[in-house]
């Protein structure tokens, strides 16, 4: 990834919004939630997360990014409410 955030900033690619629910209703567009989950694809040097760690962060959290056809988000680690497993 060319993308390189600086001081405690990470580039986050957010999860893909669910198509359907639990018991199969296919869920529109215009319905759908915005992630709260995503992969850490770049960090910067002043940061304590690593490559490829999978967290969970606020809702309205960060600055949306379209690059190179993939969305990402650029966010302060103190956006970052958790690290899964």
């Amino acid at each position: 990834m060319k993308l390189k955030p600086i001081n405690d900033r990470v580039v986050v690619q957010p999860a893909k919004a669910e198509a359907k629910t639990a018991g199969g209703i296919i869920i529109p567009d215009t319905a759908k939630e915005k992630p709260m989950k995503g992969k850490i694809v770049a960090v910067g040097m002043e940061t304590i997360f690593q490559l490829e760690n999978t967290v969970l962060y606020g809702k309205y959290a960060g600055q949306e990014l379209a690059y190179e056809g993939e969305d990402y988000l650029i966010m302060r680690e103190d956006d970052i409410l958790v690290v899964l497993g």
